[in-house]
């Protein structure tokens, strides 16, 4: 099986829900862990937002990167800009690539506002990241025909 780790700066929304979606959508096939440069805690509103398609992570938490200095990835992707600064390299990793997503919990307005961009953000990581890793993780190798 595959693991990927999904970092962000506080551990608290995009990759708390990449892990979850991950988890969920490829089980048996990839498993998936979150971390932060500075963890703080699981937001609501992305328990939230997962609970509304049948996802719990409500047991999840909020974990430092010094938490998997032991364990070895296929794949390591920075979901946000400042983790991209912050983890240029993650050693355990094959491989470490930046996929961005806007930080919903920066969202401003009414709450039914703030949920929508949870939602979106939601959404928009389990299209690109299920598409991705199915390509770069579990897709055969690669056949170069000569011709």
């Amino acid at each position: 099986m595959k693991k990927v780790l999904f970092l962000c700066t506080e551990n608290s929304c995009r990759s708390q829900m990449a892990e979850g979606l991950v988890n969920y959508d490829l089980a048996g096939e990839v498993q998936a862990f979150s971390a932060g440069v500075r963890p703080s805690r699981v937001n609501p509103r992305a328990i939230q937002a997962m609970a509304e398609i049948g996802i719990d992570i409500s047991g999840q938490r909020s974990k430092s990167m010094d938490e998997f200095n032991e364990d070895h990835f296929d794949l390591a992707i920075t979901l946000c800009d400042q983790a991209q600064r912050e983890c240029p390299m993650f050693l355990n990793a094959i491989r470490l690539i930046h996929l961005g997503f806007p930080d919903p919990a920066q969202a401003t307005g009414t709450e039914a506002e703030i949920m929508a961009e949870f939602r979106k953000v939601r959404d928009d990581i389990r299209r690109q990241l299920g598409a991705f890793l199915r390509e770069e993780l579990l897709a055969g190798p690669k056949v170069k025909i000569a011709g």
